[in-house]
């Protein structure tokens, strides 16, 4: 293992890893840990106390933070000639249908989100085995499938994310960058939290938020209370 640079040693100690952080002090201290030369993001990690493997414990939903995320997200939209002027006018990176499917097909995959119209679904099977691993199957419930293009393109330029549990139990999500004060990190935290708390299945025993960590990039992580979540 390689040895920890001056700066990281000193970083580290500035972090108790046996101490819970009540959301504040948190945010200011991922602030002050953060080690990076360039704007970093900030991501909340949250191991939930559900079975993925139960369709009914596999949490999944979308957010809208009210600070963004900080973040220009690339927007593919796939639609019918019809719409595509809609599409572009909100603010679309990519706009088509069958020469995107073809690029997504050879490979391409330079998007953030993309944003699919329910009747050209069918076509994106063909590609699904690509888009789905990566994250980027247009779904009806994060909002991605639908005829309202331009506030789906609204929304996710706007700061709305997707979150999902993945198979271990944790949901990883961006809620700022440390250029963020703190508050606005707090703001963003707070938001993603009460959303993910809205969907706890009846089902689940025991826990539903069983640990909490705040992190940026390359920086230590710093634990939250669980109690504020409730």
């Amino acid at each position: 293992m390689a040895d920890l640079t001056k700066k990281r040693k000193v970083v580290n100690e500035k972090v108790d890893p046996k101490k819970l952080y009540n959301i504040d002090d948190a945010c200011n201290l991922v602030k002050e840990v953060n080690t990076t030369k360039f704007d970093a993001s900030v991501d909340l990690h949250i191991r939930l106390g559900v079975d993925p493997r139960k369709p009914d414990q596999a949490i999944r939903g979308t957010v809208t933070l009210p600070n963004g995320t900080g973040k220009t997200k690339r927007v593919l939209v796939l639609c019918t000639p019809d719409k595509e002027n809609e599409a572009k006018a909100a603010g679309a990176d990519f706009v088509g249908l069958d020469e995107y499917i073809q690029k997504i097909a050879g490979g391409w995959a330079d998007v953030d989100i993309i944003i699919a119209m329910p009747t050209v679904m069918a076509q994106l099977g063909k590609v699904g085995k690509i888009l789905g691993p990566r994250g980027l199957m247009p779904n009806p419930k994060t909002g991605t499938v639908t005829m309202d293009l331009a506030g789906a393109v609204n929304d996710v330029k706007g700061g709305k994310i997707a979150f999902r549990v993945d198979k271990y139990g944790i949901i990883h999500a961006s809620v700022g960058r440390v250029s963020f004060s703190a508050q606005k990190l707090k703001e963003n935290s707070m938001e993603l939290i009460h959303a993910i708390n809205k969907l706890k299945p009846s089902s689940a025993k025991g826990a539903y938020f069983k640990s909490l960590s705040i992190a940026s990039t390359m920086s230590p992580g710093i634990k939250l209370d669980p109690k504020i979540a409730h």
